[in-house]
């Protein structure tokens, strides 16, 4: 299926979990097509590394996700879930904090400044140090010229990378299972937005730097994902998603910007990809 997207590039791997392993069980990669090695940007699948440095941080002490940060009113749980009512860019919020979602960049370039002004070193530093080095990702690093900012979308990494944020987000050893609870579950339940490249949904679940499958549809996994599916997509043509409930995560990244042909050709994927793990086979 990779093979007929319409990119010159692409690398796809997916990792499933073998539950009757000891201490929860294990994730192992059971399929990969394409330059896994090859570094490619990944957009805003890099808010999910920064949330993570983020939620480092509060284990660590150096801030509280209640901690007021943004606009008045808001905090590090709500700049983290897109409830802060900050806009795409920087500049003043356009709506109250909690009052919707609403799809913020700034949002993440704001926990940056603040996970500096706390710790005392930079934003990639901190990233570095507590997020990719413990993990092994050895070959992420973050792109300076990033439009949007690098907190929000400067990683740029290959798949094998990816596939271990992945796995990270699905088993964690960097944050505790209740923080990772929180993390993967709706934080301000019931709040509407737009979820990016699709439509206005009454309930755009959002965790903290995942967004969570849910009801919605159409969307950029598949119509087989359980509603506790959560991940993250980017404009470059990446997507990470984690499947909790089938034990299956998929990782993606391409050359070519996300648009139709990935609105249509992601979620065909997950559904194979879903498939082929229900009956046994490896995709």
């Amino acid at each position: 299926m990779v093979a007929d997207w319409p990119v010159e590039r692409a690398a796809v791997g997916v990792m499933t979990i073998d539950r009757t392993a000891p201490n929860g069980g294990t994730w192992a990669v059971v399929g990969i097509i394409g330059p896994h090695s090859e570094r490619f940007r990944w957009a805003s699948v890099t808010k999910p590394a920064t949330a993570l440095a983020v939620l480092v941080a509060s284990e660590e002490g150096t801030l509280s996700l209640d901690d007021p940060a943004g606009p008045p009113g808001s905090t590090v749980r709500h700049l983290l879930a897109h409830a802060s009512g900050l806009g795409l860019d920087p500049g003043p919020p356009v709506a109250p904090p909690g009052a919707g979602r609403i799809y913020s960049n700034a949002g993440y370039l704001v926990l940056a400044d603040l996970l500096e002004e706390r710790s005392g070193i930079t934003f990639g530093d901190y990233l570095s140090l507590g997020v990719l080095e413990p993990l092994g990702m050895v070959g992420t690093t973050l792109e300076p010229d990033a439009l949007a900012g690098a907190a929000a979308a400067g990683l740029s990494g290959p798949l094998s990378d990816l596939l271990v944020l992945g796995r990270e987000l699905a088993a964690p050893v960097l944050i505790s299972a209740e923080t990772h609870r929180q993390a993967t579950s709706v934080q301000f339940p019931g709040l509407g937005g737009v979820l990016p490249g699709f439509q206005q949904f009454d309930d755009d679940d959002w965790g903290l730097g995942v967004e969570i499958r849910g009801r919605k549809h159409p969307h950029w996994t598949g119509t087989t994902n359980s509603p506790e599916t959560f991940g993250h997509f980017g404009r470059t043509g990446s997507f990470l998603w984690v499947d909790p409930v089938a034990g299956v995560l998929c990782g993606g990244l391409s050359d070519r910007p996300f648009g139709m042909w990935s609105a249509r050709a992601w979620p065909r994927l997950a559904d194979a990809v879903l498939a082929e793990v229900a009956q046994g086979a490896s995709p």
